[in-house]
């Protein structure tokens, strides 16, 4: 919660993600806080090529910027084990100021829940003088209750059979009382010591630290009882020995609401608010128990600080943007309907790319641009520019691009062609990988559009794409939430574009914004048009508010 939040629009492309990189490192060099680049989807080919080439791992993906458990100040409590007495996990929830403890398995896994309601019930109900071998005592949790020592016995043994008994009688009335297996609860008398052991008491807890003679020691060793002496008076002892009880004896384990790092605030919000429990197990991906959260810790999520580049609309922001803070946006495309609570530095210039914006801050900071981000840098200006050739390209977009070719050291034309040639490699990719490449919607008055561009250099692979986007785009247009959807094939090389579009009334909005007529198929070519920001989407809104 403590990093900054640097990411493009969904579908990136090379803009996008090379002006996420620069900007977070240059806000570093700025301010010296962390912030992090990220990406809203997958990278196209020529990203990818960009990356490669100058060594620059691909920034983490975002899908959504909603709160999850794992942004939650929830408490990294630590959980306990099955065998451990009642005694000592009241303590530990009390040293913790808790009322719920998960049990855990060796590997961190949880086994059950104990809460204080649960240890309220268990010495409330009428527990008979059978519950500590129901429960299968440890005799060390025995000892550590009652502030003892094992004497005889082995320390890891159990106690599984029989009652609990206070010997407070003679002898005689002893025999009455005692069965085989019992633990017997006695003072510092011999005989009555050795009355227990002939009747098979499986143990003696010997209070007020009597001393326990050596033959008595060794008439208990040869009969397989464990004997325990204790401080305490047998009244204490009667009435504490029920706390070593373990824990695995009465916790909860069915149903036990859990929920994983990953999961959204919402999410947890809406299952636990129809229920009482207070707190709950956190998982981290693996299963593995990391911490306890409650509702009180679900009112005090911090919201994400991000910076956004390359884009201004909720449509083509990364989902779950209205749950972030947005404190910054440098782009180059129309303004539009990103909100804010508060002012922010807002940089939007008439520039073919964002990544000029940036260039133009790295020297207004004095910042020096290392070759490596003047690599990337400079690739997102040929991309954006299609190597100057789009109208959006402006002196400023090319001079900064040489400037940073030199830096970079990388010959701008060679660079160029095998970056397009890396992202033209279609033949392997379905319709659906192709159409969302660089898709981006925009809404119209009452209409909802989809622009998708593909660039290519050949006009062989181009028509290709052509005949099976066709096809997809009329499948996929009914369950795309939009009202039209277009596809604009941009051959580099020509310079041109076929417009692919389909939806009721899209034909009409072709021809009325371009004044061309529009073939029944569905396509139009445009001769001289390569930008989507200048040449397609001003027209296409025009048209559609005209129709409107």
């Amino acid at each position: 919660m403590k990093s900054t939040i640097v990411i493009g629009h969904k579908n990136p492309d090379t803009d996008s993600i090379c002006s996420a990189i620069c900007y977070a490192y240059l806000k570093h060099r700025m301010t010296g806080e962390e912030y992090v680049p990220c990406r809203a989807g997958e990278i196209n080919g020529e990203t990818k090529y960009v990356l490669d080439k100058f060594c620059v791992p691909v920034p983490q993906l975002l899908e959504s910027l909603e709160p999850t458990v794992a942004d939650v100040p929830f408490r990294r409590i630590g959980g306990i084990d099955a065998p451990l007495s009642l005694k000592r996990a009241w303590e530990h929830m009390r040293d913790q100021n808790i009322q719920t403890v998960p049990i855990l398995s060796k590997r961190g896994k949880i086994k059950g829940i104990l809460t204080l309601g649960d240890q309220a019930r268990f010495y409330m109900e009428d527990q008979d003088a059978s519950a500590l071998s129901k429960a299968k005592t440890p005799f060390s949790n025995i000892a550590d209750t009652l502030r003892g020592e094992i004497v005889v016995g082995d320390p890891d043994g159990k106690f599984t059979k029989g009652k609990v008994v206070v010997a407070a009688a003679n002898p005689e009335l002893m025999e009455e009382h005692i069965s085989e297996g019992d633990m017997v609860i006695l003072a510092d008398r011999s005989e009555a010591m050795l009355c227990a052991i002939e009747l098979k008491a499986s143990c003696l807890i010997v209070c007020l630290d009597a001393k326990v003679s050596p033959s008595i020691m060794k008439i208990a060793e040869e009969a397989g009882c464990t004997i325990i002496t204790s401080p305490l008076d047998t009244y204490t002892a009667a009435k504490l020995i029920t706390q070593s009880v373990p824990v695995g004896h009465l916790m909860c384990k069915n149903d036990i609401i859990t929920f994983s790092l990953e999961d959204s605030v919402a999410d947890v919000k809406a299952a636990v608010s129809k229920l009482r429990i207070r707190y709950f197990p956190v998982l981290d991906p693996d299963g593995h128990y990391v911490g306890m959260i409650s509702q009180r810790n679900l009112l005090d999520v911090d919201r994400r600080k991000v910076i956004l580049v390359d884009h201004n609309e909720k449509g083509q922001a990364v989902d779950g943007i209205r749950s972030a803070e947005v404190i910054e946006v440098i782009d180059h495309h129309r303004i539009d309907s990103v909100e804010t609570n508060s002012p922010i530095y807002f940089r939007n210039q008439p520039l073919g790319c964002t990544a000029t914006i940036i260039s133009l801050m790295y020297r207004e900071n004095r910042i020096e641009i290392e070759p490596t981000i003047a690599g990337l840098l400079c690739s997102a200006i040929l991309s954006d520019t299609l190597r100057f050739r789009s109208p959006t390209c402006t002196p400023i977009d090319e001079n900064t691009a040489r400037e940073l070719a030199a830096v970079a050291g990388i010959d701008i034309e060679e660079h160029a062609r095998a970056m397009f040639h890396a992202g033209s490699q279609l033949g392997n990719k379905t319709p659906d990988e192709i159409f969302h490449i660089d898709c981006k919607a925009f809404k119209a008055d009452q209409h909802k559009i989809t622009i998708s561009q593909v660039t290519g250099v050949s006009r062989r692979d181009l028509k290709r794409v052509k005949e099976k986007m066709l096809p997809y785009m009329d499948t996929l247009l009914p369950n795309s939430g939009m009202d039209m959807l277009f596809l604009m094939l941009t051959n580099i090389i020509d310079q041109s574009t076929e417009l692919l579009f389909v939806g009721q009334g899209a034909k009409a909005v072709v021809e009325s914004a371009f004044s061309e007529e529009a073939a029944d198929n569905g396509s139009v070519v445009l001769p001289g048009v390569v930008s989507r920001k200048k040449q397609v989407l001003g027209p296409l809104m025009t048209a559609l508010e005209q129709m409107s």
